[in-house]
C-alpha cells in the first residue's frame, strides 16, 4: 500500500470519527481521536492498512472512551458502548479486540497525559504527589518554594523529583 493510499484511509478514518464525535460526543473527544489516528498513521506498520475502517473508527473511539470513563454515567459526556457499535455497524467483540490492540500499542491507561480529557487530567490522584528520596509524598508536605517548583515543572509538561543531600561525618 502506498503512502498516498494510507493517507487516504487515514483521512476517511478521521471523517468517520469526526462525524461520530460531532453527533454523539464533543470537540475534545474529536481532538483526542484525531491525535490517536494520526499517531497510528505514523507507525512503521500502519494498523488500519487492513480491515474495515468502520471497525477501526469504532475501536479508536472505544479506546479513547475507555481510558476516560466514557461509559460511566457520572462522567460527561456519557455514552454506552452499544451506541458506538450501533453507529458504526460493528460487533462488540471485534471492536473490543482492536481497541485492546490500540491501547497496548500506545500504552494507553487511565490518566494518560497525552490522551486524557481535561477533566481526567485535573482529577488525576497523582497530581498532588511527588517523589522525594524515592518515596511518594504529598506536595503539600513540601516547603512552599518546592511546591512552586513542582507546579512550574508540570505546567511545562515535565515532572520533577527531589533528593535530599546528607552530610557525612
Amino acid at each position: 500500500m502506498t503512502k498516498e493510499q494510507i493517507k487516504e484511509k487515514e483521512q476517511q478514518l478521521l471523517e468517520l470519527t469526526g462525524t461520530f464525535c460531532a453527533q454523539k460526543l464533543n470537540q475534545e473527544y474529536f481532538e483526542l481521536c484525531e491525535k490517536l489516528i494520526k499517531k497510528m498513521g505514523r507507525k512503521r506498520e500502519v494498523p488500519f492498512k487492513r480491515g474495515k475502517l468502520e471497525i477501526w473508527a469504532a475501536a479508536v473511539v472505544y479506546a479513547i472512551g475507555s481510558i476516560n470513563f466514557l461509559g460511566d454515567k457520572s462522567f460527561e459526556p456519557y455514552l454506552h458502548t452499544r451506541e458506538i457499535h450501533n453507529y458504526f455497524g460493528t460487533k462488540a467483540s471485534t471492536v473490543s479486540a482492536k481497541a485492546r490492540m490500540i491501547k497496548d500499542m500506545f500504552d494507553l491507561w487511565y490518566h494518560n497525559p497525552e490522551f486524557s480529557t481535561g477533566h481526567m487530567q485535573q482529577s488525576n490522584p497523582f497530581n498532588n504527589l511527588v517523589m522525594v528520596d524515592d518515596l511518594i509524598v504529598p506536595i503539600e508536605s513540601l516547603p512552599e518554594h518546592m511546591q512552586q517548583m513542582v507546579h512550574q515543572a508540570r505546567a511545562e509538561g515535565k515532572d520533577i523529583a527531589f533528593t535530599t543531600e546528607y552530610e557525612e561525618d
